[in-house]
């Protein structure tokens, strides 16, 4: 009896371990790459109302279709990109995609015309492809199910934490305005950029592809991660050829894409055209603000957001996801976001989009724990793949029909009821889908 006890006291303790040097190791440099990810995928909203949009001359339709056609290059390759993930190894391909998109990135700083911009963004999206769900994959083969929420949430605190140190970072280098003789959104890009060339080569080295390569566990610690992770694997859909065709014919699949195409369009909407609506302050209101200004009101929504995303995320782990761990917060950001541009003042505008950023990032660490629950293996590189494929439609649709919409009306009201109606479907399927796939360890 006392031995039984002393070996589970002895294995929890390996499972604890195993659990923090992974925590410290590994998620945040994922992390931080996928910082720099995002940071390169919006430089264009600080970009568009700090001169860009100016001097290419651009309608807001036409900013919206250049913040978009990013996603056309990127979904088109989504899917094979996360099945040479799997088949050529993380460290590999994740280096291979970031060094790629740095240099994309850093071509913008010289694009002197609308089709040039329409011709980087492209290719830029196509660069990035399958950056995102390679990291969520290569995060979801460390760690088993009832560490996964936890581990995805402190990987996704970097979205937000890029908007809150990001914003005011890109500020000020638009403010090197003359610098090499370039504008000052010019500057920008080039300086965005760099950072991915850099950490793309250090991956390389840094990023273990399984836990048998991973040095810094113990023997123990690698032995219980493979056991555990192993035991996962029986009864989820796994292989390839037809198996892999099944997870992309699976109803749970699609369902789970269409819930994070209307999140995603929110974050999206917000994404690239929030730094426009705050400096429009300046006519709705009467306000003045300087570039660093806006910078740091563009960041505000997003301190709060990061700490909604982890304690919303905690609750999650320790009750196990449910459905209402999606639907809530999809909820809140429906109703708040189409709100927030009927506030009277630009503080309450800023608080009501306060609320959506909490809602729409404490959605989505939590709903990515729901796809590793049946998929594995192949199976998972084409399934997370063609759920993100789907969902980032709406990073092409969100910033086009809001440029498009707030052309034809002169206003963004309709463009956020828009998003409103979109978060509330998303919101509505979340509920369901407790039904069709279960949390063994829900409590």
């Amino acid at each position: 009896m006392n031995a039984t006890l002393n070996l589970s006291d002895q294995e929890q303790q390996v499972e604890k371990s195993a659990i923090r040097k992974i925590s410290i190791r590994l998620v945040p440099f994922i992390a931080l790459m996928f910082f720099i990810n995002f940071l390169d995928r919006t430089a264009i909203s600080f970009a568009g109302p700090n001169g860009m949009t100016q001097d290419l001359g651009m309608t807001a339709a036409q900013f919206g279709f250049a913040a978009g056609i990013f996603f056309f290059g990127y979904i088109i390759l989504e899917i094979p990109s996360n099945l040479a993930l799997h088949k050529y190894g993380a460290r590999r391909w994740l280096s291979r995609i970031m060094v790629t998109w740095g240099v994309v990135s850093m071509l913008f700083t010289w694009v002197s015309s609308i089709n040039g911009l329409y011709t980087l963004r492209f290719l830029l999206g196509i660069a990035e492809a399958g950056f995102f769900p390679g990291a969520i994959l290569y995060l979801s083969t460390w760690v088993p199910g009832r560490h996964r929420a936890k581990i995805l949430a402190l990987f996704y605190l970097a979205q937000p934490l890029t908007t809150v140190i990001g914003a005011p970072i890109a500020s000020l280098l638009i403010q090197a305005h003359g610098l090499f003789g370039y504008e000052g959104w010019r500057i920008m890009f080039l300086g965005v950029s760099v950072p991915a060339v850099v950490v793309g080569i250090i991956t390389w080295f840094y990023l273990p592809d399984t836990p048998t390569a991973a040095k810094w566990l113990t023997p123990n610690e690698r032995d219980w991660l493979n056991r555990e992770l192993a035991k996962e694997e029986a009864g989820k859909l796994s292989g390839h050829g037809s198996m892999t065709l099944q997870a992309l014919k699976d109803k749970r699949v699609w369902l789970l894409s269409f819930i994070y195409f209307g999140l995603i369009y929110g974050l999206y909407a917000l994404a690239f055209f929030l730094p426009t609506i705050i400096a429009g302050f300046e006519t709705k209101f009467g306000t003045k603000f300087n570039v660093f200004d806006k910078g740091l009101i563009t960041a505000i929504p997003y301190l709060p957001a990061a700490i909604a995303l982890f304690f919303w995320s905690r609750d999650a782990s320790k009750r196990g996801v449910r459905a209402w761990h999606v639907g809530i917060p999809a909820l809140v950001g429906a109703i708040s976001i189409p709100l927030a541009l009927l506030m009277s003042s630009p503080e309450a505008t800023v608080i009501a989009i306060t609320l959506t950023a909490c809602a729409i990032f404490s959605a989505l660490p939590n709903f990515w724990s729901f796809p590793s629950r049946f998929l594995t293996g192949a199976a998972a590189a084409a399934g997370i793949a063609l759920i993100n494929t789907v969902g980032n439609l709406a990073g092409f649709a969100a910033p086009y029909i809001t440029g498009a919409v707030k052309d034809a009306t002169g206003l963004y009201e309709m463009p956020m009821f828009i998003v409103g109606g979109l978060m509330l479907i998303s919101a509505l399927l979340a509920f369901s889908i407790g039904k069709t796939i279960k949390d063994p360890s829900a409590k």
